[in-house]
């Protein structure tokens, strides 16, 4: 079963007061096939207020959940990181700014940019559920490098943006990104073979500027999996997370059933001269453990850059009790 990450009571709480009105449903299925469309957006997404709602009801607790998972895998690699101040690029209504904060203690203040007003608007009533300072700047990647003379945040963060814009605006992107963090980037897409090669990219362009590779990667070779994606086809590197469903989340996606799973593709990188080191793990978990009678198997991505399937028994106690928790994603140190 995927890693489990339910929306904080204070954001669920925020969400479930914003007014669904008769059109709701019929928003969230465009919203709905306009994100599984990956193709550049040539208007604002969420061009009005209706349409802003409609996205937090249904897409801001999974983006949430994603956003999560890959903060904290980030947390988990660079321990020292313990950023003050956070930039949101394409911030939409604010799901990763609400799981940065969710992630780190040391957060105080936040600076979201988007080219939708409806959905900064929804972000701030869905981020006054936090004690963050919150600033909005309204942007379009590409002609706003954001306020001149700023200071640049600890980290910055894109979610679910590189799918929405072109190849010109996507290396404006990694351009704003890097200049607007002094310690750490984090790039998030859809675990989807399209989404996998948008985050390879990025990859490599951050690796290029001198950026040091945090997570998922336990190294900053050649991506194994891609590699052998070259050679046989169909495979990429992902994430799955698993969200409850609140009544208004199911209300508003038409749904009963009380869960959804998300996947992901990410890449999160330390900026040169910050000081920072990502501590790597032995391996990252790919696939689901495979558990049989008396064993447990995982496909692991080591930090020599290999693929490698290891067997853990119950002979081995301690590494057997590790593996029966670890889940989908998460970092092997056995």
């Amino acid at each position: 079963m995927p890693v489990t990450i339910p929306l904080p009571t204070a954001l669920a709480g925020r969400v479930a007061q914003l007014r669904s009105g008769p059109g709701t449903n019929e928003d969230a299925r465009r919203l709905s096939e306009r994100y599984r469309a990956d193709r550049p957006a040539s208007s604002p997404i969420m061009a009005g207020a209706a349409e802003a709602t409609a996205y937090a009801l249904t897409r801001l607790p999974a983006t949430f959940a994603a956003a999560r998972f890959a903060l904290e895998e980030l947390a988990l690699v660079a321990p020292d990181l313990a950023p003050r101040t956070l930039l949101d690029v394409g911030a939409g209504t604010g799901a990763a700014t609400a799981a940065a904060w969710a992630t780190w203690d040391s957060l105080e203040s936040a600076t979201l940019e988007d080219y939708s007003a409806a959905a900064l608007a929804v972000a701030r009533d869905v981020l006054a559920g936090t004690d963050l300072a919150i600033e909005t700047r309204l942007a379009r990647i590409g002609t706003d490098r954001g306020a001149s003379g700023t200071e640049p945040a600890d980290v910055a963060v894109a979610a679910y943006v590189l799918s929405e814009i072109d190849d010109a605006e996507r290396r404006a992107l990694l351009d704003r990104l890097t200049a607007g963090a002094r310690s750490a980037v984090v790039v998030i897409e859809p675990g989807t073979p399209a989404g996998f090669r948008r985050i390879l990219d990025a990859r490599a362009d951050l690796l290029h500027r001198g950026w040091r590779i945090a997570a998922p990667c336990p190294h900053e070779l050649t991506c194994p999996v891609a590699a052998l994606s070259e050679q046989r086809g169909g495979d990429w590197c992902h994430a799955a997370v698993r969200l409850p469903r609140t009544r208004e989340h199911r209300a508003a996606k038409g749904g009963e059933r009380g869960f959804e799973d998300e996947k992901l593709a990410y890449v999160a990188a330390l900026a040169p001269g910050s000081g920072l080191e990502p501590t790597r793990p032995v391996g990252r978990v790919l696939r689901h453990p495979e558990t049989r009678s008396g064993h447990i198997r995982l496909e692991l991505c080591t930090r020599e850059g290999e693929l490698e399937r290891a067997t853990v028994t119950k002979r081995d106690k301690d590494a057997f009790r590790a593996a029966r928790k670890i889940e989908w994603g998460e970092a092997w140190e056995l």
